[in-house]
């Protein structure tokens, strides 16, 4: 019996599967190892310019992996047979820059007028680092990744603006060349880490306060090791004020079809335009 058939949570369509009938609603760090996991931005299609440009122009925490045409519900290029609707475990919806409500399902909402992007996610890295025997303390823990605010501003368009989110790994010291070089492999993944230690000159007061996901233990040796993340265009939402908009719920992401082997070494997406 094969590896996946024995943990079918490894096989990606078993995973969306899994979560488009609501049967599983929590973070998905760890599911579906070796395949790529992409955060979610739906907007209006007249917001859609502008954030693809911001995108462009912040490409290590907004790695820009697809971007459907207005009304477009399957992600063709990142999971055939996919809605974008029901395949993530939790949604956001937005509301003049404020969390309205979080949803397993939003076909209830659904506009003709809706574009959608996906970003690269540092969950999709986290695979190689324990196949090379790091260890991942919120993936071996069962947690979500902690994410923090920083003082790192983004590139502004248009409405769109704010500082970046990062994610943080404890890594010890002796891991750090081969980390560097095995995140690095991903950059629309967000790639190598932004900064090794040091929290506090990214602004982050209290390493077991993050602002988004769980707290993990720091063990003697080890330093947090922060990644640009892409749950950094929710904190340009929340600048931009639109009437409307639909993000995933941080962790709780796509799961594609796509292995991360595919990705090593790419920067540009062009063959995964949907």
């Amino acid at each position: 019996m094969n590896e996946d058939k024995k943990d079918p949570f490894k096989d990606a369509f078993f995973c969306r599967e899994k979560i488009r009938k609501a049967l599983h609603q929590h973070h998905t760090a760890a599911l579906a190892s070796g395949f790529v996991q992409a955060n979610l931005v739906i907007l209006p299609k007249e917001s859609a310019a502008d954030f693809e440009g911001f995108c462009r122009l912040n490409p290590k925490p907004c790695p820009l992996l697809a971007m459907t045409r207005a009304g477009e519900t399957e992600i063709k290029s990142l999971a055939m047979g996919s809605d974008i609707r029901t395949d993530l475990p939790q949604y956001r919806v937005w509301k003049k820059g404020i969390i309205h409500r979080e949803s397993t399902d939003i076909r209830d909402l659904w506009r003709d007028d809706f574009v959608s992007f996906l970003i690269g996610c540092s969950f999709s890295f986290d695979n190689l680092l324990s196949l090379a025997g790091i260890p991942v303390r919120h993936r071996d823990s069962g947690r979500n990744v902690p994410m923090f605010r920083t003082n790192i501003p983004c590139t502004p368009v248009g409405p769109f603006r704010g500082n970046m989110v990062v994610s943080m790994r404890p890594i010890h010291s002796r891991h750090e060349g081969e980390v560097r070089e095995l995140s690095g492999r991903l950059p629309l993944c967000h790639g190598d880490p932004v900064q090794w230690g040091n929290p506090d000159s990214l602004g982050i007061s209290n390493i077991q306060q993050p602002d988004f996901g769980e707290a993990v233990e720091i063990t003697a040796g080890e330093e947090p090791v922060f990644w640009a993340c892409g749950v950094t265009p929710q904190v340009a939402l929340e600048n931009a004020q639109l009437d409307f908009a639909i993000t995933h719920k941080p962790g709780h992401m796509f799961i594609t079809d796509i292995r991360d082997t595919e990705l090593e070494g790419k920067r540009f997406p062009d063959f995964l335009a949907n």
